[in-house]
């Protein structure tokens, strides 16, 4: 499992229908989006939209769409490429690439404890 990429915005129809097209080329069980959730655990107006655009994305594909807390992904991905010695050009380019690959590596995770646990809690 990984992440696709990104596609380039530019009407919501004609995204929905190219991401719909793009996740079932790749064979895509299920979505998984970031939520940005604020560090105290409130939801602002940037979830409210990602919330609806989950909805949206999971209308036109038909697939189950995860919605995973993203509130550490940058920090821990900006760690460790500081670690790693990334110039900031670098880092710069890879961050939101890198955040989407940690966001997914949790939420798949998880979803295999789950699974391991016999689907409870």
């Amino acid at each position: 499992m990984s992440p696709l990429g990104t596609l380039a915005r530019r009407k919501p129809a004609l995204d929905l229908a190219a991401l719909a097209a793009r996740l079932a080329a790749e064979g895509v069980t299920g979505v998984v989006i970031g939520l940005p959730v604020h560090l105290d655990g409130r939801e602002g107006d940037r979830a409210r939209s990602v919330r609806a655009q989950a909805r949206n994305i999971a209308a036109a594909t038909g697939l189950p769409v995860l919605l995973w807390d993203e509130r550490w992904s940058t920090a821990a991905v900006t760690r460790d490429m500081l670690e790693a010695d990334l110039s900031r050009a670098r880092r710069a380019r890879a961050v939101d690439r890198l955040a989407a690959a940690w966001i997914l590596e949790g939420a798949c995770q998880r979803l295999a404890r789950l699974e391991a646990q016999g689907g409870s809690g």
